[in-house]
């Protein structure tokens, strides 16, 4: 008799707990975005006979509940928190901590994707570079876990295999070698990303290899004291800020960057100081994800041009190399078709270099 006592007090406690959060659900007002995982939400799918028999209807509905459930960030954070410390999972949706950082396991590597970045960079060159003087430079950027994760015990590409096979594939360009003078450090702790204070050494590799000479001097500035990269809101642990600094000097400030990114010129600033304290901190280098960005160095000592073939990792570098040149054009592929630069470019006799991240190769087709 106790027992059925005790078993009805936990259905009708649990029926409650349903109830309440189904009616929370129904009149709550639904979330266009997710804060912390920085990710556009699904709308109330349409309903319509069609899509309810084939089960399309269901299944949109089953997503757009699970991302409007009233408290999902904490739900996730106690899940999250349960796993790592209570029952010791390595990874959460491949997720993980090690020593303060937060990082995803790039594994394995996926050779296809790997050919699909190349046939797209052979594209650019059949098209547009084969038959003009420019010097094509190609160099990898290694994701965060390259450093992090053999010392975690978790599984990451091997990046010189990676890197080998992107060189024999791409035996066009001179590759630069940067891998070398990166660690762990120069990473940030909570996000993809590279810290733009620890690269000067990067820039200058692969400066040297294009034939310029960086001699500038830069002043270390504080752009977010509490900046929390995508780590923070995909873990759903906490974690503690990075802090997110920019290198610049008179040089830099005197630059002119203009976006392209809707087909009609935008002038913006190298450093968007207003963006650091918005949603993705990060974006505040060089506009973020823009498809097509020119920087003018009226202070450039040589008529020299730069374009910059790119993934979001190049935006806080590229402002390292300006001083070389009196021009660059950084150009993402994500985000407009590779046979659409003829209309936005004419590649003559510049540097052309591509500069992708470990990341992007290996998930390559978002390029076009």
């Amino acid at each position: 008799m106790e027992n059925r006592k005790k078993d009805l007090i936990l259905v009708i406690t649990m029926a409650v707990f349903l109830g309440i959060f189904a009616l929370w659900c129904m009149v709550k007002t639904p979330e266009t975005y997710s804060e912390s995982e920085r990710r556009v939400l699904p709308g109330r799918p349409d309903w319509s006979a069609e899509r309810f028999w084939n089960g399309k209807f269901i299944s949109d509905f089953e997503d757009y509940a699970a991302d409007q459930f009233p408290m999902r960030d904490l739900f996730r954070s106690i899940k999250a928190a349960a796993e790592q410390f209570v029952f010791g999972k390595l990874d959460n949706n491949d997720l993980y901590l090690h020593d303060g950082y937060a990082a995803k396991m790039e594994y394995p590597l996926q050779e296809k994707m790997l050919d699909h970045a190349a046939d797209r960079f052979l594209y650019l060159y059949d098209t547009y570079l084969a038959d003009t003087d420019t010097k094509l430079y190609f160099s990898v950027i290694p994701d965060k876990g390259c450093y992090l994760a053999k010392e975690a015990g978790r599984l990451s590409v091997d990046l010189q295999e990676l890197i080998g096979k992107m060189r024999e594939k791409t035996d066009y360009m001179q590759y630069v070698d940067i891998s070398g003078v990166l660690s762990l450090q120069d990473y940030y702790r909570t996000d993809t990303h590279w810290k733009q204070e620890n690269l000067e050494k990067a820039a200058e590799l692969l400066a040297d290899a294009m034939g310029v000479k960086l001699q500038a001097s830069y002043e270390k500035k504080l752009a977010n004291e509490q900046f929390f990269g995508v780590y923070k809101g995909q873990t759903a642990l906490p974690l503690k800020p990075d802090q997110l600094y920019y290198l610049t000097n008179d040089m830099l400030e005197s630059c002119i960057v203009t976006s392209y990114d809707t087909g009609k010129p935008k002038q913006k600033q190298m450093y968007d100081l207003q963006t650091a304290q918005g949603r993705d901190p990060y974006e505040m280098f060089l506009g973020g994800s823009d498809a097509l960005l020119v920087v003018e160095n009226p202070a450039a000592t040589s008529k020299k041009e730069l374009v910059v073939f790119r993934d979001s990792f190049a935006g806080s570098l590229v402002p390292l190399l300006v001083e070389g040149y009196s021009k660059v054009t950084l150009v993402d592929i994500r985000y407009v078709s590779s046979s659409m630069l003829g209309n936005f470019i004419e590649f003559k006799d510049q540097d052309v270099l591509f500069l992708y991240s470990t990341l992007l190769l290996n998930n390559s087709l978002a390029l076009k």
